[in-house]
């Protein structure tokens, strides 16, 4: 349950952490806090699943990453935790997760998204995780970006 200073940090920090030298301090100086007190209370957030995650969103087109797709496969359900651990952790994969197929139309249960400043690089990369994947690729897509979505972090209801 949030108390009214859980939703002052979310309010706080839902645009992002201030990008200073100390964003914890920032924002306990805005609220009036200190700034163990929101270190605190995030990690309290955190840990009952209030807030899934507190990390950095890169802007990949700012970053010069340009070809941007998220490659979908179609992995045997019993070996896809294993497949997913090894294809999440590939340099170049920024997040990937496994989610429901919705057959027969969506037989791909693991996502995983690529980055490159050419589409090249971006084949490599794909060719890349069909060769780890191997014989327990039963096909695969890649949806490409074609624009910028704007990415916000959890939002209260004032």
């Amino acid at each position: 349950m949030l108390d009214e200073t859980d939703r002052k940090i979310i309010q706080a920090t839902q645009a992002g952490l201030p990008l200073t030298p100390e964003p914890y301090q920032t924002i306990a100086e805005q609220l009036g806090l200190t700034a163990d007190n929101v270190m605190m209370r995030l990690t309290a957030m955190q840990n009952s699943g209030i807030i899934r995650r507190i990390g950095a969103v890169p802007n990949h087109y700012k970053l010069g990453y340009r070809f941007n797709g998220m490659t979908v496969w179609n992995i045997p359900d019993e070996v896809i935790d294993e497949l997913g651990q090894k294809v999440g952790q590939l340099e170049f994969v920024s997040h990937c997760y496994h989610r429901p197929r919705h057959l027969p139309e969506w037989p791909y249960n693991l996502f995983a998204m690529v980055h490159s400043k050419s589409q090249e690089g971006v084949d490599e990369q794909i060719q890349r995780i069909a060769d780890l994947l191997s014989s327990y690729n039963q096909g695969c897509d890649v949806l490409y970006s074609s624009k910028i979505l704007k990415k916000t972090g959890f939002r209260t209801s004032t």
